[in-house]
């Protein structure tokens, strides 16, 4: 009989790997720190691409699920500079090898194909011990304890299961982003809305710059990216969102007002996202009764590929644990065979994509891609 599987962590990895158990009949379990599926934003649009991302929900079943939750012309891309001129513009072909679809509905259609129960939501994990014989005692923050036979840590970036198989821990990038949304931007942010069209906008100087994304209902969220060290945005008092505003936005003198006004007129309180990666080759010696996938794995620079990378792991991990019913350490290796290479390929191609849109090309290089000549 297959042991039945105990999931920390109901983002988009933790919660492929439930889906593709449940289609092969393995019991899971998934406890959530989230008091509920609405407690928090799940940030922004993600391209689903076709090798990973898509070919996770592919086995999940939910092919027609998903495309129907896609936006449709949100793939065009351009690049600009300061001043607002643009270099580059590639339009959306309607190809279907990597569309756009928001974070939270990709999250919804997943919860919704899993049996009510499946998720234990308000289930912060506090600490996780190991008890022998490849099981493990999980503690939570209201008191109560699970042992499980089986455990796989999709808890993301401050994994507390990562502790179990792995001493490292993920360290600043030097690079941090600030969330903003513009809502109503048609009729309220003329000039923002039509420098960032259609699809992406990428603002860019070495180091930094904008990143901004129409999203449905009207919406364009933005990722204010700046490098800068950790200690300088402690000086910020996020507390003051006005303040904040105005000392991100000093950092942009010069630049072209549809551009600063993603920061200074948001719609929004600015949320800090410090930008934090474990070592490009992170893997770790085969530790009974436990794994981890997606960011808990192998977090780094943000490339496009993170929660594709944490979907493909679910499901493989998942079909890995179907195929050996009676042998949980055979699927564990099994599956961290297949995804320790591939992590450490796809973090080599995120710091190669981080230094092809903020390196000391920037925006050239990208304009160059984008315009067919690289």
């Amino acid at each position: 009989m297959t042991t039945p599987v105990t999931v920390v962590g109901a983002g988009l990895g933790g919660l492929t790997l439930a889906r593709v158990l449940h289609l092969h009949d393995v019991p899971v379990t998934v406890y959530e720190a989230d008091t509920s599926v609405r407690a928090r934003a799940q940030g922004g649009q993600l391209d689903l691409h076709e090798h990973n991302g898509q070919y996770a929900l592919h086995l999940a079943g939910l092919d027609e699920e998903y495309r129907s939750i896609l936006h449709r012309g949100g793939a065009a891309q351009r690049v600009c500079n300061r001043h607002a001129v643009v270099l580059g513009d590639v339009p959306d072909n309607g190809s279907m090898a990597k569309p756009e679809a928001l974070r939270g509905d990709i999250r919804g259609i997943l919860l919704d194909s899993l049996p009510a129960g499946t998720v234990r939501w308000g289930a912060k994990l506090v600490s996780a011990t190991a008890v022998g014989d490849g099981r493990h005692e999980l503690a939570f923050a209201d008191g109560s304890t699970v042992t499980t036979g089986l455990l796989v840590g999709a808890d993301g970036t401050w994994s507390k299961v990562r502790s179990l198989v792995s001493e490292h821990t993920p360290a600043y990038t030097g690079m941090s982003y600030i969330d903003t949304y513009l809502h109503d931007v048609e009729r309220r942010h003329v000039a923002s809305a039509a420098i960032v069209g259609d699809g992406a906008l990428y603002a860019l100087e070495p180091g930094g710059g904008f990143l901004a994304h129409r999203e449905a209902g009207d919406t364009i969220h933005t990722h204010v990216s700046l490098s800068r060290p950790v200690e300088w945005f402690d000086t910020l008092d996020f507390a003051d969102p006005d303040a904040t505003r105005t000392a991100i936005t000093a950092q942009f003198d010069g630049w072209a007002p549809e551009l600063t006004a993603l920061i200074a007129h948001s719609d929004t309180d600015p949320v800090l996202r410090s930008i934090y990666q474990l070592p490009d080759r992170h893997q770790w010696a085969r530790v009974p009764g436990v794994t981890l996938l997606g960011d808990a794995a192998h977090v780094t620079v943000p490339g496009g590929e993170g929660a594709n990378l944490a979907m493909l792991d679910g499901a493989e991990l998942a079909q890995a644990i179907a195929a050996h019913p009676d042998n949980t350490e055979a699927a564990l290796a099994t599956y961290e065979a297949g995804m320790f290479p591939r992590s450490h390929s796809e973090a080599l191609a995120a710091r190669d994509t981080v230094e092809l849109i903020f390196g000391h090309g920037a925006p050239h290089a990208l304009a160059r891609l984008f315009n067919g000549h690289e």
